[in-house]
C-alpha cells in the first residue's frame, strides 16, 4: 500500500516513517512539507494512502483534500490538536492520532486501513456486475418525501457533498446517498465526465466552453425548458487534457 506522509515538521515525517518500518505492507513514496509540495506530488503518483498534518503553513490539511482535483486517497490525520477530530471525520478520515504519536497507536489505524481495504476487496467481488447507463436508462431517485423517475439524459450535472450526489434535472435537485465515485464506475464515460473532484457533467448539455486558469476549462451548461440550468463547472488542469483528446477528431 503507497502511502505519502505529508507534515511541515521534518523530524515529525522522520520518526513517522520509522515507525512505519515496522509495517511492511506501507511503503512511504514520498513526503512534503506543505500543501503546495504535497498536491502535485499526490496527483503524479497517486498514492492510497495520506498521513496528513492539519496545521502547516499556507494551506492546511482540510483546504489540501479540497484542492485534490481527482480521486482522493485514503486519509489517517495525524496532528497535535484534538480540536478538529469532528472536522476530520466529516472528510471521511480513517483515523485521527495525536502527536507524539505512538507505536501502538499506529497499530491501531494501520490495522483499520487494512480492514477497510478488505471489505471493500470483498463486497467488489461479491456485487454482480453492474450495467453501465446511459442516456435512455430511467432512474429512480427519492429525497425525503419526494420521488422522481427520471430518464438519464435529463440530468445535466452530478455534484458531489459529502457522503451525498445531488442530481441537477429540470428545476430539480434532490440528493442520494452516493458517493461520486461510485457513481462514476455505472455511467456511460462517452456521455458522462468527471470534470474534477466534485463534479461530473453530462457532455450532451455543454453550451459554452472557455479556456481557465491554469490550462483548465469553464463550461456553461444549457438551460432546461423548465429549469435553470446555466451552471458554470471548471474542467480541471488534469480532466481538461482527457476532456480534449475526448472531444477532438
Amino acid at each position: 500500500m503507497n502511502a505519502i506522509i505529508v507534515d511541515d515538521e521534518r523530524l515529525a515525517r522522520n520518526e513517522l516513517k520509522r515507525l512505519l518500518e515496522d509495517f511492511p505492507k506501507i511503503k512511504v513514496i514520498g513526503e512534503a512539507a506543505n500543501a503546495d509540495e504535497a498536491i502535485p506530488l499526490i496527483e503524479e503518483t497517486e498514492p492510497d494512502l495520506l498521513f496528513l498534518d492539519i496545521q502547516m503553513p499556507g494551506k492546511n490539511g482540510f483546504e489540501l483534500l479540497e484542492s485534490l482535483e481527482d480521486k482522493v486517497p485514503e486519509v489517517i490525520f495525524t496532528t497535535a490538536y484534538d480540536e478538529y477530530a469532528l472536522k476530520a471525520f466529516e472528510f471521511n478520515a480513517l483515523d485521527y492520532i495525536l502527536k507524539p504519536i505512538d507505536s501502538a497507536r499506529l497499530a491501531e489505524a494501520i490495522q483499520r486501513v487494512e480492514e477497510e481495504r478488505e471489505e471493500l476487496e470483498r463486497l467488489e467481488k461479491a456485487a454482480p456486475t453492474e450495467k453501465v447507463l446511459g442516456t435512455q436508462d430511467q432512474v429512480f431517485v427519492k429525497d425525503g418525501e419526494k420521488c422522481w423517475f427520471v430518464r438519464l439524459g435529463k440530468v445535466r450535472l452530478f455534484e458531489s457533498m459529502g457522503n451525498y450526489v445531488r442530481l441537477h434535472f429540470d428545476d430539480q435537485k434532490p440528493m442520494i446517498l452516493k458517493s461520486l465515485n461510485s457513481l462514476e464506475e455505472r455511467l456511460d464515460p462517452k456521455i458522462y465526465f468527471r470534470a474534477n473532484r466534485k463534479h461530473i457533467i453530462n457532455l450532451n448539455w455543454i453550451d459554452k466552453i472557455e479556456p481557465w486558469f491554469s490550462g483548465g476549462l469553464l463550461v456553461t451548461l444549457s438551460a432546461g425548458e423548465i429549469g435553470p440550468g446555466g451552471e458554470k463547472i471548471e474542467i480541471s488542469r488534469r480532466q481538461a487534457i482527457k476532456f480534449k483528446d475526448l472531444m477532438s477528431l
